[in-house]
């Protein structure tokens, strides 16, 4: 049996694993469109600030690892994917015919639509080539603006910050990584980055970029009349699912690949996983696209385990979960962090030690959380919704005292102080 799996992204490799232990005979062929060996995009910051060197990227770090476990990676892009024939064909003309198909090809960044995008000078943070262009011109002392403050935006925040440079962050929404944290929460960190020298502009938009003078090479005009000079601009203001590779053909597309608790599509031979798939949310039941990287091997372990006859898997759905340092100060958010629609909510704040905590409950069950500069407190909150344990008791003890989280865990995960089930 031949597998052939679309993109050589966490969820593409991990599947070819999961396909090489449960069967040492089937041919496994993964197919990605950047000239290097598989690498993590989370890996990219790290090269900017020299923690690592480009092969500290790579997935798979062992000279001839995939050869050794038998996986051919062919490094080729995608034109279009036949399911009648059962066929993949590359640009240039060759097929691949596959028994089964794994569609793990990611998400692109979004270009806005802004007069000067793409000048020379402005950059994604996406691929290595991208951060070989953004260490070439963030030099120590260069102007840079960041356009889009959300999960990804801070994390190359926290990159260029130490290299050295003059940072501007423009963010058109109320406060930071707005689709993780409340606006208590967001504007905290908003603070802490100002506290650390970086300039942030809420509620603000890029309305051009231009031309900049002899001493800076482009300028950013926001939408407030004021302009700012920059040697380099990175854009960071969201991805889309690469669906493209389906076009014209029947599999169901909605946003992403719909694809059911078995992250199999609409067409029984084809499976995505990762950011291009849209899957069940574990929280509400809706199928959504999840585009974090624990996500993605999840569900590349999920669609392999499930392509093999004989071998199954129920996805139970993604837990909505981000875990963010951003310049040493760690934010968490868990589920339905902004509250069920019946639900109720316990907030604990405190600006000045840059410590906040928001619990959100359905009846006695903990089903979302935000947390700040609270790290032992992590891998709880997850637990807690993931196992969607009933608090009893433990609930009235956290309105009061929401740090109490690590005891009413122990008491619900091992049934002890939790008298009653409240209704």
């Amino acid at each position: 049996m031949h597998h052939v799996i679309v993109g050589a992204g966490p969820a593409g490799i991990i599947a070819s694993e999961t396909l090489r232990k449960l069967d040492r005979h089937c041919e496994i062929t993964i197919v990605g469109d950047e000239p290097e060996p598989p690498y993590s995009r989370m890996a990219l910051p790290y090269l900017l600030i020299d923690r690592i060197d480009e092969p500290g990227t790579y997935l798979r770090k062992t000279q001839g690892y995939y050869d050794g476990a038998h996986i051919a990676v062919r490094q080729a892009r995608v034109a279009s994917v036949s399911p009648s024939q059962h066929t993949v064909e590359l640009e240039g003309g060759e097929r691949l015919r596959y028994d089964r198909l794994l569609l793990a090809t990611g998400s692109t960044p979004i270009r806005p639509p802004i007069a000067g995008i793409d000048s020379p000078g402005v950059h994604n943070c996406w691929t290595l080539d991208d951060a070989r262009s953004i260490i070439a011109l963030a030099q120590p002392g260069a102007k840079v603006v960041l356009m889009g403050a959300g999960f990804i935006g801070c994390i190359i925040l926290e990159a260029l910050a130490s290299r050295g440079v003059d940072l501007k962050v423009v963010e058109m929404e109320n406060r930071m990584v707005p689709r993780m944290m409340n606006e208590a929460s967001g504007n905290l960190i908003k603070r802490w980055c100002e506290s650390k020298g970086v300039t942030v502009l809420t509620s603000s938009r890029v309305a051009s970029i231009g031309d900049g003078s002899a001493a800076h090479a482009l300028s950013v005009e926001t939408d407030d009349g004021q302009v700012h000079p920059a040697d380099l601009i990175i854009s960071a203001t969201g991805v889309r699912p690469n669906t493209s590779v389906l076009d014209g053909t029947d599999v169901k597309v909605d946003h992403g690949i719909l694809v059911d608790e078995r992250l199999q599509s609409s067409d029984p031979h084809i499976f995505a996983a990762g950011d291009v798939a849209q899957g069940k949310d574990f929280s509400t039941g809706a199928y959504t696209v999840q585009a974090i990287q624990p996500t993605a091997a999840e569900h590349g372990r999920v669609a392999a385990t499930n392509m093999l006859d004989g071998h199954e898997i129920i996805h139970p759905g993604s837990v909505n979960m981000n875990v963010l340092d951003t310049m040493g100060l760690i934010s968490s958010s868990f589920g339905l962090w902004q509250g069920a629609t019946s639900g109720d909510s316990v907030e604990l704040s405190d600006p000045a030690r840059y410590r906040y905590l928001n619990l959100q409950f359905e009846d006695d069950v903990l089903v979302g959380a935000n947390s700040l500069g609270l790290t032992d407190h992590i891998g709880v909150l997850r637990g807690l919704i993931q196992t969607q344990a009933h608090l009893g008791d433990w609930k009235h003890r956290l309105e009061r005292d929401p740090t109490r989280i690590m005891e009413a865990y122990i008491a619900a995960t091992q049934g002890v102080g939790t008298t009653s089930k409240l209704g």
